[in-house]
Parts: C-alpha cells; structure tokens; sequence
C-alpha cells in the first residue's frame, strides 16, 4: 500500500536484521507476540499528561464517536482496537466528497481526503480525553506536516474531525496543554461538519490480519508495543474487529 519497491525491500531487510540483534525485545502477550515482534518504533510514543480542565470533561453518554486521523489508517485502528471501550474501530476516508472516497483516488492526494479512523467509545469505560492522549502520544506524531513516516502527502496528513462541542473545546484545550512537550508544532488540523466513508474491506483490521507484514512490524507493531507499556490500565489483549461480511 505504502512502500516503493526499494522502500519494501529496506524495511524488510531491516526488520529481519533488528529483530537478529533482539534491539527490541517485549513480551507483550498473545495479541503482539503472536507473529507480530516489532522491528523498531518509527515514531518514538511520547509521555504526554494527561488531559485537564475542559479537555478532561465527563461524558454520561454510553455512545460516543470520533474521527482521529494519524497516517496510515492501518496503524491507527490498530491502536485503537486495542483500546479498552472502544467498540468499534473502522478505517475510511474524511474530507472530501463522496464520487472520490476510493483509495485508487484518495492516493493522489488530490482529493482533500485524509485516512481516518471513526473511533465508537463508551465514554463510561474509556474518557474521550484518554483517547485524545492516546491519539497524540502513541497513534502517531502530530509534529508532523502532511506525512507520517515513509507516507507522504495530505491524506497522510494529522486531524481530529469531531461533532460534539465538548470534543471540539476539549481537542483546543489538549492541543495547547500538550504544545510545549514536543520539540516542533503540533500541526493537528482541528475539524467539524465533514462526512465519514468508510474504506475497502481489505483495509480494515489489516493490522491484526497481516502480522508478518514488513509495513506493519516496522512501523506500526511498536505503537501496540507503546499502547501497552504507557497505558497498560487502558490496554486490551484482543483487538475488536470490524465484522465483515
């Protein structure tokens, strides 16, 4: 999906040569160890704080979404199906119109689409602000213009789309709490009002499905790996999956 050839064939050469030398070793139980043994982190996580005032607002609601966009949407819903509450986690298209929400056309990054992940939570098992520190410290680097790692271009580019004003107060508040932990801009593109379409069915739960993956132990295996050792209260063994038919 994402590699050049010469791109593939580095990334799995050096996935076989980290893992040789055991650089990073973690036991990380069933669902990561299972064939999945991270290469590296391309995106070092980051401690972040967690969240306060109005970004830590309590939600009574036993439904909620969100839509996080990171890159690469494999490596991001992967993350979040690991995430305690979440209900369902599906990769898919935000910011464009719906004739051009295919990945063939989305891949030029023409379109104003960006890959995204819609994230259904229970507020009552999972806060949004977890999810928000989560998104900014393990899901991807959100200094990061345009791209994230090998993937360049605006679809790849960071945002959260959210419709609720407390999400959307509490997405400006955790932005600037957060600003001076990062060396340069957190460039997050802060939306509302846009229309989610859900991706092809060989892109969803790619992550679980493709362990072995060079794309996926370089540079998305080490997020669960960052998921499970910063956030083990929030941490799920089993990714809930999108049900295909």
């Amino acid at each position: 999906m994402k590699f050049s050839l010469e791109q593939g064939i580095a990334a799995a050469v050096a996935a076989v040569v980290v893992g040789a030398l055991v650089v990073f070793a973690v036991d990380a139980g069933p669902a990561i160890g299972a064939g999945m043994a991270p290469a590296r982190a391309s995106e070092e996580s980051r401690a972040l704080p967690a969240p306060t005032g109005v970004a830590a607002f309590k939600d009574e609601r036993t439904q909620a979404s969100v839509v996080f966009a990171g890159g690469c949407f494999w490596g991001v819903q992967g993350v979040f199906q690991h995430v305690k509450g979440v209900g369902n986690a599906v990769s898919g298209y935000i910011g464009g119109d719906a004739s051009t929400a295919r990945y063939e056309t989305i891949s030029s990054g023409r379109t104003g689409h960006a890959e995204a992940v819609r994230v259904d939570y229970d507020p009552r098992q999972v806060s949004y602000g977890q999810l928000l520190q989560v998104f900014f410290s393990v899901a991807h680097d959100p200094t990061q213009l345009n791209r994230q790692g090998p993937d360049h271009g605006t679809q790849y580019r960071s945002a959260i789309f959210s419709d609720d004003a407390r999400q959307q107060a509490a997405n400006r508040a955790y932005v600037g709490q957060i600003g001076a932990s990062f060396d340069s801009p957190v460039v997050t593109e802060l939306g509302t009002g846009k229309r989610f379409y859900p991706a092809e069915a060989y892109h969803q739960n790619y992550l679980e499905r493709n362990p072995q993956a060079a794309y996926i132990r370089y540079y998305d295996a080490p997020k669960l790996v960052a998921l499970q050792q910063r956030f083990p209260q929030l941490y799920r063994r089993e990714a809930v999956l999108v049900p295909m038919k």
